[in-house]
């Protein structure tokens, strides 16, 4: 059942997601820090939001607390070659600029189905075989399995420049300026909301109790008149409400039959329209440098964490309305911005239960921090941290991926979280081809990773000390290559899996939380597996998947 409905939803070129890369100046050893690891009884786990989907992936960043981290298990290796023929690999087909999904609750015959919001359709599929069940097409035009099949093979043709080139044709082609439409949730009653520029969807089964029903559009919110901005983030109280936050610093909570909002400035977001004019005025794409272009982290009391051009924000809902101010539990802390357009990174929330509680993201400097923010109370015998430009700041550490000389290094992605462990990764291409590219640093890393000229190399963890109140280097792996996709770690197995590349072949790359040191790797070879800037996911069954450059990909590996 295939239909097509107009829609206004913006797909992103995502950016120049780190201006510099490593090079070889660092005598930091790779796969190893300089103290062991500390030592906990464990980390406590996000809790669980009962407003989404019952799964174990129904937000982009696998849960509320915006970790991209899981509990359970997930395959142990070992390193393999991976195909579709022999079973090893299952792809399907779904179009272009597919960053996510979501694996639904169970429906009354225990079946899942998998949801995808992509630039030219919402997919709905069957999660064990992964047919495609409906598509409700947002173009007259979407793209075909033949149309995807020709890209992807003039993309394995090419290497160099001719590669770059075909990567940039590609970027022009398939993703538009912007940052609306990305961001998505799967509601508990299997609802997936999708922002739109100046709308939020909802799209549901026309039968919500039968697996195989098609999709509809059950409804839209349009943004109000007095609400300035486009929306670019979804996420979910944990008393039900969505929330999404606009480019120029309103938050809005919707419930989700949209007939009740609430909505609130965020402190400073006065000069935020000036401000994203100024950086559309100096030819910076729509979405890279606004005054808030990342997602809030939402912990279980109701406060939302926001980072905006210059600043952490904590805004509070209390179940009845929204605050900043100070006497509800709301604050603002400055950090670090030498670049001038502010942080790259999507607020995560690290510690829970009796932990230590932070907001952890990157800060605005040139060469990025690693910053964590007392998330409650400060601790009253806190002491402001020397070079940190406010006393809520908990840890401020150069996350320069082993590069002591590096000049510039920023990232577009959201910090890894798992336990008192926080994870970055160098998406720099390794060179470029020509000067014209070095204005492209993305569409090389996203399209064009595997070319050993271009793949970025290069992961960093940090972690905190709570005996110590002190954040610090765990350890740099400069050999392994995240080229682009968002990982997740699974403390279940204490692996982080990601996307990288190896001898001119995508790789699927598990790293041991602990150490740093490859575990162990599957290769898969084409680009038709390139992860393209989306997250990596565990499903039910502790398989990894993710969406891919025109489609989506499971690895058909088990824990053990």
């Amino acid at each position: 059942m295939k239909r097509t409905l107009l829609a206004s939803l913006f797909i992103p070129l995502l950016g120049s997601l780190l201006l510099s890369g490593c090079s070889d100046s660092s005598d930091r050893p790779s796969g190893s820090g300089g103290q062991p690891p500390v030592e906990t009884e464990g980390p406590n786990p996000a809790p669980a939001n009962s407003g989404l989907a019952d799964s174990v992936a129904p937000i982009a960043h696998v849960n509320s607390a915006q970790t991209d981290s899981v509990a359970h298990p997930g395959p142990a290796g070992p390193t393999e070659t991976l195909d579709e023929m022999s079973g090893g690999l299952s792809y399907q087909h779904l179009g272009p600029a597919h960053f996510g999904l979501a694996i639904s609750p169970q429906y009354p015959d225990s079946s899942r189905v998998i949801w995808s919001n992509g630039g030219d359709r919402i997919s709905k599929l069957d999660y064990e075989t992964l047919e495609v069940i409906d598509e409700l097409f947002l173009t007259d035009t979407p793209m075909s399995e033949a149309q995807a099949d020709a890209e992807i093979e003039l993309l394995d043709s090419k290497s160099g420049l001719e590669l770059a080139q075909q990567s940039l044709d590609n970027a022009v082609k398939y993703l538009s300026a912007g940052i609306s439409g990305v961001y998505y949730l799967l509601s508990a009653d299997n609802v997936l909301y999708v922002g739109g520029s100046e709308s939020f969807l909802a799209y549901a089964d026309v039968d919500p109790l039968d697996q195989r029903s098609g999709i509809e559009l059950r409804d839209e919110w349009v943004r109000p008149a007095g609400i300035g901005g486009n929306f670019v983030t979804a996420n979910m109280t944990h008393d039900g409400w969505i929330c999404t936050v606009t480019d120029e610093g309103w938050v809005v909570l919707l419930k989700p039959d949209f007939s009740e909002y609430h909505s609130i400035q965020m402190v400073g977001s006065e000069i935020a329209p000036e401000h994203n004019q100024k950086m559309l005025d100096e030819g910076r794409r729509p979405g890279s440098a606004s005054w808030v272009r990342n997602g809030p982290a939402i912990d279980e009391q109701g406060g939302i964490y926001i980072p905006s051009l210059e600043h952490m924000h904590k805004v509070i809902w209390d179940g009845a309305r929204l605050s900043t101010d100070p006497a509800d539990g709301a604050w603002v802390a400055q950090y670090r911005n030498g670049s001038g357009i502010g942080t790259g990174a999507t607020a995560s929330l690290m510690g829970f239960g009796e932990e230590d509680r932070f907001v952890v993201s990157t800060d605005g400097d040139e060469v990025m921090n690693m910053v964590l923010f007392w998330r409650e109370e400060i601790p009253q015998d806190w002491e402001q941290l020397e070079g940190a430009p406010d006393r809520r700041i908990a840890g401020q550490l150069r996350a320069d991926i082993g590069d002591d000389g590096a000049e510039a290094v920023q990232t577009e992605q959201s910090v890894v979280v798992g336990g008192y462990g926080a994870f970055v990764v160098n998406n720099a291409p390794a060179s470029f081809p020509s000067p014209m590219f070095e204005r492209f640093p993305a569409v090389l890393a996203g399209f064009a990773g595997r070319d050993p000229d271009f793949t970025p190399l290069g992961i960093q963890k940090f972690e905190w000390d709570p005996q110590a109140r002190e954040l610090r280097e765990a350890w740099v792996n400069r050999e392994i290559s995240s080229a682009n996709s968002v990982p997740v770690i699974s403390t279940g197995s204490n692996l982080v899996y990601t996307v990288g590349a190896r001898d001119n072949q995508w790789t699927m790359e598990a790293i041991d939380w602990d150490t740093g040191d490859s575990a162990f790797h599957y290769v898969t070879g084409s680009n038709r597996y390139n992860t393209l800037f989306s997250g990596l996911f565990l499903d039910e069954e502790g398989r990894v998947l993710h969406t891919t450059i025109f489609g989506i990909l499971r690895y058909e590996r088990f824990p053990e």
